[in-house]
């Protein structure tokens, strides 16, 4: 039987983690082009085993204010918004995504993180707060091949918020990791992707400001 660190999940990136170069800055340190911050890597510096082009049913809003990318917005992921919004599920163990999202709080890779444990256990459907950041919202959102496919967001709706533009070396890592969803999509590996065409930040304001699809 696998120990939990090897437990296998698909982690589902909706910004710009689609980009695989970037997530390799999680997972074996690095600083990605255009940010401001230099990572430590995971625990297990392995690299994605499998990756899939995906959409998902909700949209992609941007808010806060991004210490990596210059204070621009950074992007959140709402479930209760109709979609659909592109995404990039990568097969890596429940530890390293445990590592990512620490590293997404600015924190140091930790084995007290319990969505190490919580990403292989809850069942599909399931949200589950491990504390109340951006990225410590975790969303159990199906199951491939047995495998949990999940993300993490904000503790809120998009409408809580008051949305923020993105800066463009944000978005630029997102349209990469869009046009990385379409190639992958292109030979025939996707799963239920559809026409995926740029991102776009939205205005300032109260409402959605929602990656366009």
């Amino acid at each position: 039987m696998k120990g939990m660190s090897q437990a296998l999940v698909w982690y589902v990136s909706y910004g710009s983690n689609m980009s695989r170069d970037r997530l390799a800055c999680y997972l074996q340190g690095g600083r990605p082009p255009g940010a401001f911050v230099t990572y430590p890597g995971a625990r297990d510096t392995a690299l994605p085993s499998a990756e899939m082009g995906i959409e998902l049913p909700g949209s992609i809003y941007f808010a806060g204010r991004s210490t990596v990318w210059g204070g621009g917005g950074k992007a959140f992921y709402d479930h209760h918004v109709p979609g659909p919004a592109p995404a990039k599920a990568y097969l890596i163990t429940a530890e390293q995504f445990a590592d990512v999202a620490d590293q997404e709080m600015n924190r140091p890779p930790s084995a007290d993180n319990p969505l190490e444990t919580l990403a292989s256990e809850l069942p599909v459907g399931s949200t589950h707060s491990v504390g109340p950041g951006g990225y410590e919202t975790l969303l159990v959102l199906d199951r491939r091949d047995s495998i949990p496919m999940v993300t993490f967001t904000a503790p809120h709706g998009s409408d809580a918020v008051t949305h923020r533009t993105p800066n463009e070396a944000y978005l630029s890592m997102l349209r990469r990791g869009v046009d990385e969803i379409k190639a992958v999509a292109e030979v025939g590996t996707s799963a239920e992707i559809g026409s995926v065409s740029e991102i776009k930040g939205g205005a300032e304001s109260r409402r959605p400001a929602a990656a366009q699809v």
